[in-house]
């Protein structure tokens, strides 16, 4: 007689069995196209609580069950002050999911929402300094985020649309404020919607944002509630209408973008312009 699998067994092995196309594989790819574990790291798991960041902590707790690479885990959840309910709602998923987190607290919600100039920025910037301060303490050399495809080609288009540059999001990153500490994001060619529909086929329920500025701003007069994210959300919509592959290709310019066909470009914080090689030719 087969023996009855516990939850957290059924919604793993829906990973590597029923999403291994569309989540574990491409979760697989990015670890291995852009290196972002090496033998002997200690990675801290970062958890917000949704649903990119509990299926990332999935993702790597397997991945190091059955690694040729040799790596240490710690799922580190950062309390910036929220309410009971998320709280608790957090704590009960990582139950569910089999996963040993460790939670430490602090004021951040607090410090963004009393200032009325960019608390996001203030509170992301703020974010990340905790948990690379908390990830050192506890001995870890990277951090790991969720960031998945969908985030990569939105933030390009922000950056492109309303930013007035275009920017990407890296698959790793060297921190400048904490030495010998690195910014890796595992999840760099999972698509939202497989994350989405991993969370419905499992009937996972996790934490939407937990701001409470958010849900202020959202009831406010904000363009019908959408932030400027949702905007491009809706517009990358319209656009697979026609072109399924728009975002493949929007992807695949950001791994090849050709600088001699730029008027300018900046490097390293320093602006450069074509002109500075244009008469050497």
């Amino acid at each position: 007689m087969a023996r009855e699998l516990e939850p957290h067994q059924l919604i793993e092995r829906s990973i590597v069995k029923r999403f291994r196309k569309d989540i574990w594989n491409p979760f697989i790819s990015a670890v291995k196209r852009y290196e972002l574990i090496q033998e002997n790291d200690k990675i801290a798991v970062c958890i917000s609580g949704g649903k990119d960041s509990m299926l990332l902590a999935k993702l790597m707790q397997h991945l190091q069950k059955y690694s040729e690479v040799k790596f240490d885990l710690v799922y580190l959840v950062m309390d910036p002050g929220y309410n009971a309910e998320n709280r608790k709602k957090i704590e009960d998923n990582a139950r569910l999911l089999n996963i040993p987190i460790q939670v430490f607290e602090s004021d951040i919600f607090a410090v963004a929402n009393s200032t009325e100039k960019s608390p996001c920025y203030l509170c992301a910037r703020m974010r990340r300094g905790f948990l690379y301060a908390k990830a050192q303490e506890l001995g870890c050399n990277k951090i790991a985020l969720g960031h998945h495809f969908s985030d990569v080609i939105e933030t390009t288009l922000i950056g492109m649309f309303y930013g007035s540059q275009i920017q990407g999001m890296m698959p790793k990153l060297h921190s400048t404020n904490f030495e010998g500490m690195e910014l890796i994001r595992p999840m760099y060619c999972v698509h939202e919607d497989s994350i989405k529909a991993w969370c419905r086929y499992n009937n996972l329920e996790f934490i939407q944002c937990a701001c409470r500025f958010t849900e202020e701003y959202t009831e406010t007069d904000n363009e019908n509630g959408l932030s400027k994210r949702q905007e491009v959300k809706e517009l990358l919509r319209e656009l697979r209408k026609t072109s399924p592959d728009i975002e493949k290709s929007i992807f695949n310019s950001i791994h090849a973008v050709c600088l001699d066909t730029m008027p300018g470009y900046k490097s390293k914080g320093v602006e450069h312009t074509f002109l500075e090689e244009y008469y050497n030719e």
